[in-house]
């Protein structure tokens, strides 16, 4: 059965930082375009960054770029951001998804086809 677990998450203090990983179980996630979505209370889940299978990525939140960086490690089978500079504002849960069948990025939810149960940042002092 196909799996993504996230971690990673936790409580840090504004300017800190913190790295989540998504690893994959029953799948090569390499062959898979795998993105990184957000989603605080009463928002929609956005799109932070995708990750192709040549390792090129997309980032499609201004408010994130220059701050978080996504980046994958074929061997060890995972995906991770890199989040740097973290705001309050950055606090929600975030989930890792992939698209299964496709070589293409997206920033849509409903491009998915597998997401993990999310893991929760907050971001305070």
């Amino acid at each position: 059965q196909l799996q993504l677990v996230e971690s990673g998450g936790g409580l840090v203090q504004p300017g800190g930082s913190l790295r989540l990983s998504c690893a994959a179980r029953g799948f090569t996630l390499s062959n898979y375009v795998i993105g990184w979505f957000r989603q605080a209370p009463g928002k929609e889940r956005e799109g932070i960054s995708c990750i192709r299978s040549s390792g090129s990525s997309t980032n499609y939140a201004d408010s994130m770029k220059g701050r978080f960086t996504i980046s994958r490690d074929n061997a060890e089978n995972t995906v991770y951001l890199q989040m740097n500079s973290l705001k309050p504002e950055d606090s929600a849960v975030y989930y890792c998804a992939a698209i299964e069948g496709s070589y293409v990025c997206s920033g849509y939810v409903n491009a998915y086809h597998y997401w993990g149960q999310g893991t929760q940042v907050t971001v305070s002092s």
